[in-house]
């Protein structure tokens, strides 16, 4: 893991994320990219190349950057190459267009935890960077001293589709020696009995070489409802999953998921995009 990208909007939240993006950007010597989203009002994009220049305007990115630098002294981030940029652009949008221009490996952000995914970092921005990241994007709900994914449940339908994002999951697991807990939720609505179940699973890790696994099928009323409380009962450092893009958080997989697994989800969560 060479590059980490931490969009950061100066609030505890956004340094919650910093501080986790800091103990893995350590343990594999990788860069962190600060990044913070500064929207200007329409009428005041001008000033921002003008050779004058509003003085609001003005001010605005000397204080950004001002508190962007303070960020990167953190004492947290010693022996950490870190880059800073302030971009002047919606803030989805210019995560994004960083993270396609920089190819990190990693987009680590903040969340207000049980809020509200429309809480998270910049509002509604963050459901939108999940949905349309092609890199995958860790969510951390608190400030977590020590980061572990000694337990990571990552949880699926192993379809064919899924195999691609779970090649990316498998890079993410064995960064840190995790023990992975591959699980299969089964509900009412998408009722699969235990053999048919086994065998999706066992048919679709033939193609991989993966360690330190073990496979689990649990029923639940909702999928959603499903890896909760499987997270829970096995005391889960960290949920995985699956987003499509076309769909959002609505579809992680096969099934239609609700935003309320992110909103509820103390733990921190991954998502891979399929």
């Amino acid at each position: 893991m060479k590059r980490i990208l931490v969009p950061i909007d100066f609030s505890a939240h956004s340094e919650n994320a910093l501080k986790v993006a800091a103990q893995i950007a350590k343990k594999n010597n990788s860069e962190i990219h600060l990044l913070h989203m500064l929207e200007i009002p329409t009428q005041m994009n001008d000033a921002i190349t003008g050779a004058t220049g509003i003085p609001e305007v003005m001010l605005f990115i000397k204080k950004a950057n001002e508190t962007l630098q303070k960020f990167r002294e953190k004492n947290y981030l010693d022996g950490i190459q870190v880059t800073e940029q302030v971009k002047f652009e919606r803030a989805f949008e210019g995560i994004l267009s960083y993270s396609k221009k920089n190819n990190p490996d990693l987009i680590v952000m903040g969340s207000h935890g049980v809020s509200g995914i429309e809480e998270i970092l910049v509002g509604s921005n963050t459901e939108k960077v999940v949905r349309l990241s092609d890199t995958p994007v860790l969510v951390i709900k608190k400030n977590i001293p020590e980061f572990k994914s000694a337990d990571f449940v990552f949880a699926s339908d192993f379809s064919k589709e899924i195999k691609k994002p779970f090649k990316k999951m498998i890079e993410f697991t064995n960064l840190f020696d995790a023990n992975l807990h591959l699980v299969m939720i089964c509900t009412p609505n998408s009722f699969k009995t235990t053999e048919l179940s086994e065998k999706i699973m066992n048919d679709f890790l033939t193609e991989f070489d993966i360690k330190n696994y073990s496979t689990h099928i649990y029923n639940d009323v909702n999928i959603e409802k499903g890896i909760l409380n499987f997270s829970r009962k096995i005391d889960a450092d960290l949920i995985g999953l699956c987003t499509h893009g076309r769909t959002g958080l609505s579809h992680f997989f096969s099934g239609s998921v609700s935003e309320d697994l992110v909103n509820h989800a103390i733990k921190p969560v991954i998502t891979f995009k399929i």
